[in-house]
């Protein structure tokens, strides 16, 4: 797992029934974009240093600086 700043990290709940948490990554300690990482969650509004579990996974955007779309 690799992220960006910006990316999203989506955490599924393995309960029926229950919600999926999305956070914002606001900081990565590791150059390479691996974990943990500093993540805003959108249902807390809190930021907090995140282990992602098998249940979680990066939802890339397109927002990088210097990118052009074709």
């Amino acid at each position: 797992m690799r992220a960006h700043p910006g990316d999203q990290l989506v955490a599924e709940s393995p309960a029926t029934g229950t919600n999926r948490h999305d956070s914002r990554n606001v900081g990565l300690p590791h150059a390479d974009g691996t974990p943990p990482y500093d993540v805003h969650w959108s249902d807390a509004d809190h930021v907090s240093l995140v282990f992602p579990g098998p249940d979680a996974h990066v939802r890339h955007l397109e927002h990088r600086v210097g990118r052009t779309h074709k």
